[in-house]
């Protein structure tokens, strides 16, 4: 009886590596909210429009959503290890040629580029991180990950306020590469590569139509958003994109195991149960990240680094919970967790719809309540996804779960948007949009307690044998 929990504790190299891990983690979460803040700089700096920096931040996500299967599947394939250092390298390298960016259009493409690595990393490490942890302890591996991701997420504002304001935007670049060089040189000395896909060929033409579908899908949502859904090019950009997903599921049944997807990873009930939840809830979260700071600027007049500190009762907490919902996953179950995040989640921007147009203590306690929801909920539903397939397809599914997270978050600001447009007043619109929010809560709540079980991360061989078809 000794060995089994001797064997579940982390030595000193497993903690170091995992710290490691966690840095990878925290600035490429931070990457996606840092620069927030930065915009007026860089467009008074580098003299360029207000639609032109915005994408800035825009080509990072959209590359970084676009690929992030792809690299979950090349990390199963070519080894988490190997993967994770080509794209922390990526992602150091273009974070200095940005840094130095003399022009725009350099700092654009450098931030695309840094996407790539950022997709490449993400996978990677959820793969590493639930090898590195013993299997009857994974509950803990989706803490840590969501997490440090919170943390990132909540400090990027802050953080990039404070280097915008003192040493100026460029350092907020240059402080990613001496992290990225530092995990990389951990994990090298303390990561053995993983076991690699036998035999498995590369998925071209699923990688080319899933990447097009998500793109033209993506672009026109943002461009839809800052313009309008109305136009001839967004509503063009929609139809192929959405044409292209049947297509991609067409090419991924053609290539068989050596899909990009392959058939045993969708075939998982719980798997695809969770992948549905996530693109549901997803919408609801991003719709409250995005838009309480729009309300607090535009209706309450505040400043946008006061704005982004707004949002800290939610991410705060959303970063706390995360932390504390691996033990409850373990004592509780996964579908318990599941659920009680998502139903906190949908009470919390229900919360919100009721009392906007009232002030900002009023929104406290609704942006608390999401907080701990995204901080049960996206753990344990990233473990319950993630423990569902087979242990060589994990990176790969934690591609699919923060694509589906990603994909849902930006539908939903789609459909927040019209309605918010269509709306005699914004208050109206924004109670209005986050209303359809919480009916889109409710949905995901009841699809994640029907298909996720309630045993998770205790029967990841069970779940494993599911996927076989």
């Amino acid at each position: 009886m000794a060995e089994p929990s001797t064997s579940e504790r982390l030595d000193r190299s497993a903690v170091v590596t995992l710290v490691a891990l966690s840095l990878g983690i925290l600035v490429v979460a931070n990457d996606f909210t840092a620069l927030s803040v930065a915009v007026p700089s860089i467009e008074h700096d580098l003299d360029s429009s207000l639609n032109r920096a915005q994408w800035v931040i825009n080509g990072y996500t959209v590359v970084f959503g676009v690929l992030i299967v792809t690299g979950g599947r090349f990390a199963d394939l070519f080894g988490r290890r190997r993967v994770f250092v080509i794209g922390a390298l990526v992602f150091g390298g273009f974070s200095l040629l940005g840094g130095l960016a003399p022009n725009i259009g350099l700092l654009i493409a450098s931030r695309a580029l840094m996407g790539i690595g950022g997709a490449m990393m993400w996978p990677s490490v959820l793969g590493m991180v639930y090898e590195i942890i013993p299997k009857s302890r994974s509950g803990l591996a989706g803490g840590l990950i969501i997490g440090v991701a919170g943390l990132g997420n909540s400090i990027g504002p802050l953080l990039g306020g404070i280097l915008t304001d003192t040493l100026g935007w460029r350092s907020i670049f240059f402080l990613n590469v001496p992290v990225a060089l530092l995990a990389v040189l951990v994990v090298m000395r303390n990561v053995p590569e993983s076991a690699r896909g036998r035999g498995a060929r590369v998925d071209y033409a699923g990688i080319a139509t899933l990447s097009a579908a998500v793109v033209l899908i993506l672009v026109a949502l943002d461009v839809g958003s800052a313009n309008s859904f109305a136009s001839p090019w967004v509503i063009g950009m929609v139809v192929v994109g959405v044409l292209l997903i049947p297509a991609f599921v067409l090419v991924q049944r053609r290539q068989g195991d050596d899909a990009l997807v392959p058939p045993r990873v969708v075939a998982s009930r719980q798997f695809t149960g969770a992948l549905v939840s996530i693109v549901l809830l997803g919408s609801v979260f991003f719709g409250v990240l995005v838009y309480v700071p729009q309300y607090l600027e535009k209706e309450l007049g505040w400043t946008a680094f006061a704005a982004g500190a707004g949002l800290l009762p939610m991410m705060l907490t959303f970063a706390t919970v995360s932390f504390a919902a691996g033990p409850l996953y373990h004592r509780i179950g996964s579908r318990p967790v599941v659920g009680i995040g998502a139903a906190c989640l949908t009470a919390g921007v229900l919360v919100v719809a009721l009392v906007i147009g009232t002030g900002y203590l009023p929104l406290v306690p609704g942006l608390v309540l999401c907080g701990v929801g995204v901080g049960l909920y996206f753990s344990a539903v990233t473990t319950a996804a993630v423990t569902a397939v087979r242990p060589e397809d994990s990176s790969l599914a934690g591609g699919i779960v923060y694509m589906g997270n990603v994909a849902g978050g930006s539908l939903g600001l789609g459909v927040n948007t019209a309605i918010v447009l269509a709306a005699a007043a914004f208050t109206v619109g924004m109670r209005n949009a986050f209303l359809v929010d919480a009916a889109l809560g409710v949905i995901g709540t009841i699809v994640a307690i029907a298909l996720i079980r309630s045993e998770g991360s205790r029967t990841h061989a069970a779940g494993s044998s599911t996927t076989k078809t």
